[in-house]
């Protein structure tokens, strides 16, 4: 598989080598992101006009665009400079005319002679109670009038091509695509009633209807299935390239995790078991586990976590859990040591602040493998550090960790398992998209003792009446968030907007109880006034977004988030999940500008109707599509040119089964149906995936 497929080589040739494409033209289509044949293809019209014949444009619903025969009538040349040239014209049933700015006289003669009749196709709207036909797209004689298309796709276009140029050169490249062995599989192609490859592509080019441009008309369907499926097989390879290098099987015992789960105060929800023993059967075999664990806002995905830790323990190994910031290491630290204390193991705490003595005792005791959990930021990675026998990584919030850190991490150990924890709830087909190499496991229950948290939104004309509100709350020994707007602008006025809330709210409250975290300051002073908050002895934390990852504060009672209409769905309900952790009633207040969008409307009523993250982010998909979610930019979100990641996660799902099975029985692509899938690949770009095959 050294290099592309012969059968390939057309649709990567040079767009100049397309009828009516010259070098101009060719670099006008870059903006487009269209560099070759191939992009043309799978650029598909985006809407289309319809012009089936009429017999009179009284016909027509106007204005609109009408194709009829006429006969033409009287030429009238434009009076003087700058007036339109007018060329009368009678249908069937009615007189109208036809108007040319900046005409040639001497050529609309030619064209359109006194007397003789022509097909002509156009938009007719009423001018001065007389419809008119402003240059019409086509003017044909009658015995070239099949020429029109009946419906006419038109494309999505950029400065310097027209429709013309752009149906043309997609014309040419159809011409290049050749006949491909099947790659899908027969039952799937027998139950969608999908067409081949190129009869669907020439298909989606030519449609005869607004229905065929449909995401569900088969020969689009098709198409986006053979982009998901490319993606897939993607993904699947790279999941067997890891589960290929053979992993060391920890078996549970069984004899730490019951000593945890008897000191627990609660009975683990039905979620929380499930995904337990997903993660045990994992660790259990000789295969390398690649998991992430999908929970909301407080479902108890520590606990789950630390019984894996226990599960390599117990088997002899050590484990260690990761975290983006030192302050949620800490926070780790704190919620395990007391369950690592009820099952007697040996837990410690690595960060960039250990120096010196405290440091080599750490790295020695970790190499003799009596330090049994590591717990630590991307410290861990450093090159001094070496575990006696690492089993499993625990990674906390993935999308501040790459693929290549994992990597990094894999290498520490001869063959760790990895265990990835995001408290962000992800739709199902984005989760597919981008965590598609990973098996999934997902906590969809909150623990007992988790508190409802009271929403209400409330206008930013009331501040008074919430600044009183808190007072109240720091009377009862409570605590507060209070979070300041995102200013586009720049970090500065981000910085600004934080400083002057704390100004004010000091000013009200009193000195010494509200601190201040913004994205600007030192780390230093960030980690020590979010200490100072989590002892109690501030109790007002103003901030701008740096908390909306895990810290835990259960006295915190009162979430304030200032002119919430411009947050994301999922960060203000992963805001909200910052209160609610103690017994105390808990309330989110969304403070919002008047006058609201309606998106911005449904947006808050959503987050009032429901705590469910999985809901709340289906419905931010739905509203801000894929790439606003993850922000495309570090997504890893494939681009995909004709699926739909919103509307069609049904297909996703279906091409990842598929692509899996592929793989099952043919892990090299080396049957017929295999080498098919192998062209795909090619076709679609994915030469990550070519690469995992030579290299597999």
């Amino acid at each position: 598989m050294s290099g592309r497929p012969e059968i390939l080589f057309p649709l990567f040739a040079d767009l100049t080598k397309l009828d009516g494409v010259g070098p101009k033209t060719a670099t006008l289509f870059e903006q487009l992101h269209i560099e070759k044949p191939k992009d043309l293809l799978l650029t598909l019209p985006g809407s289309g006009i319809d012009r089936a014949r009429k017999a009179s444009i009284r016909d027509a619903i106007l204005p609109g665009t009408v194709t009829v025969e006429v006969e033409i009538g009287m030429h009238v040349p434009a009076r003087q400079k700058g007036r339109p040239y007018h060329v009368h014209v009678r249908d069937a049933q009615t007189e109208f005319r036809l108007v040319f700015f900046h005409a040639r006289g001497d050529y609309l003669q030619k064209q359109l002679p006194t007397g003789q009749r022509r097909v002509i196709s156009g938009k007719v709207e009423m001018f001065d109670n007389m419809a008119q036909m402003v240059h019409p797209d086509h003017m044909v004689p009658v015995s070239d009038g099949d020429s029109i298309p009946e419906f006419e796709p038109v494309y999505p276009l950029t400065q310097g091509i027209s429709q013309k140029v752009m149906y043309r050169a997609a014309r040419a490249a159809l011409a290049m695509v050749p006949e491909f062995d099947e790659w899908i599989d027969p039952s799937q192609i027998k139950q969608a009633k999908w067409p081949a490859f190129r009869d669907a592509i020439h298909g989606a080019h030519a449609p005869t209807s607004l229905k065929d441009m449909a995401p569900t008309a088969p020969v689009r369907e098709r198409l986006a299935y053979d982009e998901m499926f490319a993606h897939q097989l993607t993904l699947s390879l790279a999941r067997a390239s890891v589960r290929a290098k053979p992993g060391i099987a920890s078996v549970a015992t069984g004899k730490l995790q019951s000593k945890v789960l008897a000191a627990f105060p609660y009975t683990p929800t039905g979620a929380q078991t499930r995904a337990i023993a997903e993660i045990a059967d994992d660790l259990g075999t000789k295969t390398r586990m690649n998991r992430l664990l999908q929970g909301d806002v407080g479902s108890g995905k520590t606990l789950v976590a630390l019984m894996a830790l226990l599960t390599v323990v117990e088997a002899g190994g050590q484990g260690v859990l990761m975290a983006p910031t030192e302050i949620l290491a800490r926070q780790h630290m704190e919620s395990l040591e007391p369950l690592a204390e009820d099952a007697g193991i040996v837990i410690a705490l690595l960060t960039g602040r250990d120096k010196g003595a405290e440091r080599r005792a750490k790295l020695e005791a970790l190499a003799a493998g009596d330090i049994h959990v590591l717990v630590g930021t991307h410290a861990v990675f450093q090159k001094d550090v070496f575990f006696k026998d690492l089993r499993l990584a625990v990674v906390d919030e993935q999308h501040r960790f790459g693929v290549s850190q994992r990597m990094e991490l894999g290498a520490k150990g001869t063959s760790v398992d990895v265990l990835v924890m995001t408290a962000t709830p992800i739709p199902r087909s984005l989760a597919l998209a981008q965590y598609g190499d990973m098996d999934v496991s997902v906590l969809d229950e909150k623990p007992p003792g988790r508190k409802p948290v009271t929403t209400a939104t409330v206008s930013t004309n009331r501040m008074d009446e919430v600044v009183g509100k808190l007072r109240n709350a720091i009377d009862e020994r409570r605590q507060a968030y209070w979070v300041c707007p995102l200013v586009e602008e720049s970090e500065v006025s981000d910085k600004t907007a934080a400083e002057e809330r704390f100004k004010r709210l000091r000013a009200a409250l009193g000195d010494g109880v509200v601190g201040l975290v913004h994205g600007q300051m030192p780390p230093a002073d960030k980690d020590a006034a979010m200490a100072k908050f989590v002892s109690g002895e501030t109790k007002v934390l103003v901030a701008t977004t740096v908390i909306e990852v895990g810290v835990n504060v259960p006295n915190a009672t009162i979430m304030v988030i200032e002119r919430a209409e411009g947050f994301g769905l999922a960060q203000l309900h992963q805001l909200r999940g910052r209160v609610g952790r103690g017994d105390g009633a808990s309330t989110c207040l969304l403070m919002f500008q008047d006058p609201l969008s309606e998106t911005a409307k449904r947006r808050l009523n959503i987050l009032r109707e429901t705590e469910d993250g999985f809901r709340i982010s289906e419905e931010d998909l739905e509203m801000r599509g894929a790439g606003d979610l993850i922000g495309t930019a570090q997504s890893g979100l494939p681009r995909f040119r004709i699926a739909n990641l919103e509307t069609q996660t049904a297909l996703m799902a279906v091409a990842q089964s598929d692509a899996r099975a592929l793989l099952t029985t043919d892990p090299s692509l080396t049957s017929p149906r295999g080498q098919a899938a192998r062209v795909l690949l090619w076709l679609m770009e994915q030469e990550r995936a070519i690469r995992l095959i030579s290299v597999g």
